[in-house]
């Protein structure tokens, strides 16, 4: 990558510090932070992280205004004890493997996530102020809290490898009393505090707390066997005492007091210096693996933010993310949702160019026996489902409507037959390989589970009168009743048969199943339609507010119905004013649905108005959001919003500014990962496109909408003209080997090619609890 513009980046860096200083933010901890933050000011990723750092000027009370600290599986929530705001602050201690484990009670009680406890930090005298800063750069949260006896500077992550909840806390004279008091939670499932406990479920025993040789540790038995453990030490080293906490959970077996014990002994002796240097070794690398800027502030911080969020929430070897991540709290959804949640999820990972973050793919991989379970016996044989809810492991063990639902059978009722779960969780595990174009994604995982989960369909579709297939009674989430031809599952479908016919062809099968699903492609019925757009289903129109966009999935994100046509545009458009102009069920992510089909539109502006009201009506000032209780799949899908108004690449081709609103004349992105497995990288400078870059990891066809007004050259990356073919509506095709790079630009044009941030049009308040 070209050097970015010392005088650039610079001058973005010094208007950064003099905001910090002038603002009281918290400033770096130690001299050798400053130190290092300084050699940083020439980093275009140094310069965008730091101002999307989150501060706190004013407490945080709770899951949504306070910082935060993870790493896939232990994570942290931090803010004032309920209660005790001016004498305690809580550090949450939650771990995204811990559940319980009696599948009599379903996913939502007898399997769900269990609540583990949390820290307090007490210091001697009462609070009376703080300044901290979350350092998205260092997964780090450091600052001050004042209290009328002194003041305690504190520092604390989430190791990114040790799994370790670090916290140094440095007291002055009259707070060197201070203390830290482990509260140990009920393990019982956090949705009981919501919805009535099933007949015969009952909470497991109260942990027990012991000392081991100087490690503290709460054992938390389970009544299904196992147990889940918390230990922890604290080490004084002149005035500075740190905290070292760690979470181990094992089932059937005993075995977590030892693992608890074990790891925190093994980095109890180790200076909070020694751990921050190698968990920073992480993070830094993570963010360069993908640059963003734009000049909207506020929303610029908050993509990042969202990119800091998914990797302290998500790893790939980790359970799929439950609805509320790693931070459990009280919550009618303790467990992992796929009707929606846990796609919305992971879609960011792919534009960013954070594969290494897909649990889903790997999770559909690893226990896809356990999906064979989930439909009715009699199709075990054939045929693969998900339910609504399960737990990482993708069992539900739904005995009732109380403790979750099952994969139905189309043409039954009860249970409510949702069918397509499966279908859509796989259109990720496509995105993950036409991203990367890696073979053995789509040979290992896709096809042979798509066909299964295809297969559940062929066994209910049957011809009408018409002489069209058609499917019997299912549920489009979460409109309520079952309806025949349902919009859920024929867009599902369709896209389930024709990504089996391509996937064949790429992977050389004669499948014998192919002219069947030719067939279907050939003789479904027509998604139902009346006059305002696309219905639930032939028996439910559209008829009243409704958050989700299930009905809509053949638009986005299937990208089945596109606007090819001007009939296909005004469905699209009509179908999305109806569906959005109903008030009172919208939520979050309805926003974020219709602002990635207005960009799909290339209404821009449209698009940018429609994240305005998420984050006007939904978004917490941490970012997190809530819908009857914490989940955060909402904000992670708006940053998949903005990358569709910054690129597309759906159908093979890749779009440049698709869908910009004017007021982002200017906007720099690099090694964005779009389908085909390129690296794109783009400058928009007063409204104009400069230059794009292509660079091929996989030697797939190319071809690119670039977005340049007339005749352009074509470079390979010795600057050497590249033969190219014009392909009309602005598109060009070029032929790139696997590592080729092709750099477009404006005839005769040789444009500045450094990758820096913009300038913002204004100012923007930070995201977290500052004073203005």
């Amino acid at each position: 990558m070209p050097s970015p513009s010392r005088r650039t980046v610079l001058a973005t860096g010094s208007a950064l510090g003099g905001a910090l200083l002038a603002s009281g933010l918290p400033t770096p901890a130690t001299a050798a932070d400053r130190a290092e933050r300084a050699a940083d000011s020439a980093d275009p990723w140094r310069t965008v992280l730091d101002d999307a750092d989150l501060v706190w000027q004013r407490m945080p009370t709770t899951w949504y205004d306070g910082p935060f600290l993870g790493n896939g599986y232990l994570g942290s929530g931090i803010y004032a004890e309920p209660g005790a705001a001016s004498t305690a602050v809580r550090f949450n201690v939650q771990h995204s493997e811990v559940q319980d484990h009696r599948p009599e009670f379903g996913s939502l009680f007898g399997l769900a996530r269990l609540p583990i406890g949390h820290f307090t930090l007490e210091p001697v005298g009462a609070i009376t102020g703080l300044g901290w800063r979350l350092s998205l750069h260092d997964a780090e949260l450091t600052g001050t809290l004042t209290t009328d006896r002194g003041t305690l500077t504190l520092r604390a992550l989430v190791h990114n490898d040790r799994s370790i909840l670090a916290v140094e806390v440095t007291p002055s004279e009259g707070e060197r009393g201070f203390r830290w008091v482990f509260h140990p939670a009920e393990a019982i499932s956090p949705r009981a505090a919501f919805k009535p406990l099933p007949d015969g479920y009952r909470g497991n025993p109260p942990a027990e707390t012991a000392d081991h040789d100087g490690v503290r540790a709460a054992v938390q038995p389970l009544l299904a066997g196992g147990q889940h453990v918390t230990a922890w030490r604290e080490r004084t080293r002149g005035l500075t005492r740190t905290l070292y906490v760690h979470v181990a959970h094992s089932y059937p077996k005993d075995t977590a007091l030892e693992q608890a014990l074990k790891a925190v002994r093994a980095v109890d002796r180790l200076p909070y210096a020694a751990l921050a240097a190698t968990h920073r070794t992480w993070w830094h690398a993570y963010y360069r693996k993908s640059f963003l800027s734009l000049p909207d502030a506020r929303i610029q911080r908050f993509y990042w933010i969202q990119l800091y969020k998914a990797a302290a929430a998500a790893r790939r070897d980790a359970p799929v993310m439950a609805t509320s991540g790693p931070w459990l709290e009280p919550t009618p959804w303790p467990n992992t949702w796929w009707n929606l949640n846990a796609q919305l999820e992971y879609w960011l990972i792919h534009g960013s160019n954070h594969l290494e973050l897909d649990a889903v793919t790997r999770a559909l991989s690893e226990f896809r026996d356990n999906l064979a379970k989930e439909v009715a016996a009699q199709y075990r044989t054939d045929s693969l489902g998900i339910p609504r809810t399960t737990d990482p492991h993708l069992v539900n063990g739904a005995a009732g409507t109380l403790t979750g639902y099952g994969v139905g059978i189309p043409g039954q009722d009860p249970p409510t037959p949702e069918v397509g779960n499966l279908t859509w969780a796989l259109h990720n595990v496509w995105l993950s390989y036409r991203h990367t174009m890696d073979e053995s994604i789509l040979r290992d995982v896709l096809y042979p589970l798509l066909r299964k989960a295809v297969d559940y369909y062929l066994h209910f579709l049957e011809p009408g009168p018409d002489g069209r297939l058609h499917l019997p009674a299912t549920f489009s989430p979460e409109y309520g009743g079952n309806t025949r031809d349902c919009n859920y599952d024929l867009m599902l479908l369709t896209w389930g048969c024709r990504t089996l016919l391509e996937s064949a062809g790429l992977l050389g099968i004669d499948d014998p199943l192919a002219p069947r699903w030719r067939e279907v492609l050939a003789r479904r019925v027509a998604y139902p339609t009346d006059a305002n757009g696309f219905m639930i289903g032939a028996d439910i129109p559209f008829a009243k507010s409704h958050r989700h966009y299930s009905h809509l999935l053949a638009v986005y994100p299937l990208y089945e119905v596109t606007g090819r046509t001007s009939d296909e545009r005004v469905l699209i458009e009509k179908s999305l004013a109806h569906w959005v102009g109903f008030e009172g069920a919208l939520q979050g992510y309805t926003f974020t649905g219709a602002a990635s089909m207005s960009a799909l539109l290339g209404k821009g502006e449209d698009a940018l108005k429609y994240l305005g009201e998420l984050m006007t009506r939904f978004i917490q000032p941490n970012t997190m959001y809530k819908e009857s209780g914490p989940v955060i799949e909402t904000p992670l899908s708006a940053a998949q919003s903005l990358h569709d108004m910054v690129c597309q690449s759906w159908g093979g081709v890749v779009r440049v500014f698709p869908a910009l609103p004017a007021a982002w004349a200017d906007l720099t992105v690099h090694d964005f990962r779009t389908q085909g497995a390129f690296l794109l990288s783009a400058v928009r400078r007063g409204g104009t496109t400069r230059w794009v870059r292509l660079v091929s990891e996989a030697g797939a066809p190319c071809a690119v909408r670039h977005g340049i007004a007339g005749p352009v050259d074509v470079r390979d990356g010795q600057g050497r003209p590249l033969r190219y073919t014009e392909a009309g509506d602005g598109i060009v095709q070029v032929d790139l080997a696997k590592g080729e790079s092709a750099l477009i630009t404006a005839k005769g044009d040789r444009p500045d090619l450094t990758v820096a941030p913009v300038r913002p049009n204004e100012e923007a308040p930070r995201w977290g609890l500052p004073l203005t």
